[in-house]
């Protein structure tokens, strides 16, 4: 079975707590306490695509032994093609680029697949998300931003869930299978509002693991959804 048969199949929401607001002195011992999550969700940055640096795939291979689910892989850089190939052999079980970042989208998605893992492609929220519409058929993830790509902690801009909507209305209209994800700003006091405009895949940082206790916040994050 593959990791990410449960995202796939599993019950919804799913939540993935987002690594870069981790503490990286003691990295193993954090991902234990969101052993209660679906996924872990990757932000890799290259200081080029967006303002900030964050991990190699070095980094990700070595906390696979450490993490049993899904390494939900997310692209912020230039030239995604390139990082195909190290981000599979790291451990990557689902690779999203940014739409933005490269003029080849279909073939990148086809490669992805090649690997035998799962595609997604990101908007980011300036990005109409009408763009799509021709790959759409060809992908596992949508993930819609909700905030500006490139640091943590920052706000939720509500404004993107109508994306969240149209993507819901396309994925009923075409029988699509694709999940479609949010990252930036998610906590407790705006994940049933983006529930109801469509998501079902959850990125949460600084929510999480600021928490008093990240696994009840998962918990907590997973509940409220679901009730949307």
């Amino acid at each position: 079975m593959k990791r990410t048969d449960i995202l796939l199949k599993g019950e919804k929401p799913l939540i993935s707590p987002s690594l870069l607001a981790a503490d990286f002195t003691k990295l193993a011992s954090e991902l234990e306490r969101v052993a209660e999550a679906d996924a872990l969700h990757l932000d890799i940055m290259d200081g080029h695509y967006v303002p900030n640096i964050s991990y190699g795939p070095a980094i990700v291979g070595q906390l696979r032994p450490y993490w049993g689910k899904a390494f939900d892989v997310h692209l912020m850089v230039s030239e995604p093609e390139r990082w195909v190939d190290p981000f599979v052999k790291a451990g990557a079980d689902i690779l999203t680029f940014h739409w933005e970042a490269t003029h080849h989208g279909h073939r990148l998605i086809q490669n992805i697949h090649e690997q035998g893992i799962l595609a997604g492609v990101s908007l980011n929220p300036g990005t109409p998300v009408q763009v799509l519409d021709p790959l759409l058929p060809f992908l596992d993830l949508v993930l819609i931003m909700t905030v500006n790509p490139g640091f943590g902690g920052q706000a939720y801009i509500a404004e993107m869930e109508a994306k969240l909507k149209w993507l819901r209305r396309k994925r009923e209209e075409t029988n699509g299978k694709w999940l479609i994800q949010i990252d930036g700003g998610v906590s407790d006091q705006n994940i049933a509002s983006a529930s109801q405009a469509g998501a079902d895949f959850f990125v949460a940082g600084t929510s999480i693991f600021k928490a008093e206790s990240p696994e009840n916040m998962i918990r907590r994050l997973r509940d409220l959804g679901r009730k949307a």
